[in-house]
């Protein structure tokens, strides 16, 4: 989390809040295995090595920390690290795509390789890890470079990994030799097969992360746009809707949703309020070549926005999508500290399932819900993206919270220490892993136990 962040949370008083939930959390996990009995896996371990807090059972295996040797001699793991997906390898291993959110000044830029990097003068990027059934680190290499705040992102259908940009800086600025604020598709066996190519159909604009209806091949995009006039929730109807690696470069068209009547999602504070007749409004300029898209002009009627829109993922038959926290004295309509909505796009019906807020208890984990998961027994997992503790937390579908992970390295100091946030978790195929990140500094873990239990 960047400082920004952390400076705009302190002033509104979240920072060290517990967390409430309220909703109707059947609706997250169709499809889903369903977990009875007590909440979570008991109470988390002091780690005597100061990295990972686990509950018994549980133990992790550092994967790649920044500044270590990638094995593929290309020059050092970079720093940052953010969205991550989990892909199916041969003989039971994992492919990890990982991104790197690296702005123009970080400590550990991706290193550039020849058809792999867009614009050199930019630092973020991804990285690919390989591993054997076992969890051991069999390569590590670079999968796409020259990016710019790669953030998060999504899996297609079609097994490649959609990184996204989160910013708009233009070439010229920052020293940016190239425009910015795209998405690019990764390979994460073979990245030389996707290149470098920017999905330009799909948007210029602070992307977070995405999600692909698997029957229609629509893709969802979340606008991580900080400060008002805040993001919006978009689709893009691909030209080749049937999918397939380099099938999102024939082109589309990108929309943004509007709800009528509610011109800001945060005004909306009631869990399973319903809103039908959904509308999808074609962007006027997608590339934003004079205008960002949420200042656009959609017509008499106007377009929905909400704050921080981040994680995003496919389930069941609906898209859910986070905002992460709203605040009026920003200029939300409301205050809120985290929402999960989900869109039915057969009924084209917009749901509010669930809503976070501050509770009593400042031990619990803290707020502002972001990459987000399905758990193997059911639930969420949830990296948490606020002040204080840095937790990786799990949600039932009773609506219990229980800490699953907790950071232990002090990026601050001994009398004002502060934790890096987690994010990019994930799971193996076959559910008897959790990879997870922690941003600062970065650290990849895969985690193991009885996931099953």
């Amino acid at each position: 989390m960047s400082a920004t962040r952390r400076q705009v949370l302190a002033r509104s008083g979240a920072l060290g809040a517990g967390i409430a939930f309220t909703g109707a959390l059947s609706e997250l996990f169709a499809g889903t295995a369903a977990a009875h009995g007590k909440a979570g896996y008991g109470p988390l371990v002091p780690d005597p090595a100061g990295l990972l807090d686990l509950p018994k059972g549980f133990r992790y295996k550092v994967l790649s920390r920044e500044g270590g040797d990638l094995r593929s001699g290309e020059g050092k793991v970079p720093s940052n690290h953010d969205g991550m997906a989990a892909f199916r390898g041969k003989h039971g291993g994992v492919h990890l795509v990982r991104n790197h959110e690296n702005r123009v000044t970080g400590r550990i830029g991706v290193p550039t390789v020849k058809g792999l990097t867009y614009d050199p003068m930019a630092k973020g990027g991804c990285t690919t890890l390989a591993l054997d059934r076992r969890n051991n680190v069999v390569g590590e290499r670079v999968a796409i470079a020259g990016t710019a705040v790669n953030c998060a992102g999504g899996p297609t259908p079609w097994g490649t990994w959609l990184t996204c940009e989160e910013t708009e800086d233009k070439a010229g600025t920052n020293g940016y030799t190239k425009d910015h604020g795209f998405i690019f598709e990764v390979d994460p066996v073979d990245p030389h097969r996707t290149g470098a190519v920017p999905l330009t159909a799909m948007g210029r604009f602070q992307h977070e992360a995405i999600a692909v209806d698997p029957r229609r091949g629509v893709v969802y995009e979340t606008e991580d746009a900080f400060l008002k006039p805040f993001g919006l929730f978009y689709r893009f109807l691909p030209e080749k809707p049937e999918g397939g690696r380099g099938s999102l470069r024939a082109g589309g068209r990108l929309q943004a949703m509007r709800v009528p009547g509610v011109p800001d999602l945060s005004a909306v504070q009631e869990t399973g309020a319903c809103f039908e007749g959904v509308e999808w409004v074609d962007v006027p300029d997608p590339l934003a070549a004079q205008t960002p898209i949420r200042l656009q002009d959609f017509g008499p009627k106007g377009i929905t926005h909400a704050q921080k829109l981040e994680g995003c993922y496919w389930g069941g038959s609906s898209v859910y999508f986070v905002s992460s926290f709203a605040h009026s004295a920003e200029g939300s309509a409301a205050t809120h500290f985290g929402q999960i909505w989900r869109y039915d796009p057969s009924r084209r019906r917009l749901t509010l399932v669930i809503v976070f807020g501050p509770s009593t208890d400042i031990q619990l984990p803290g707020e502002s819900p972001d990459n987000i998961c399905l758990a193997p027994s059911g639930g969420l997992m949830v990296c948490e993206d606020g002040g204080g503790a840095q937790y990786v937390y799990g949600l039932t579908r009773g609506g219990e919270i229980y800490p699953m992970a907790r950071g232990r390295q002090n990026i601050g100091t001994p009398e004002e220490p502060e934790w890096g946030e987690f994010a990019g978790v994930t799971f193996s195929p076959d559910h008897d892993t959790m990879y997870v990140n922690c941003y600062t500094p970065g650290t990849t873990f895969a985690v193991t136990g009885p996931w099953h239990k």
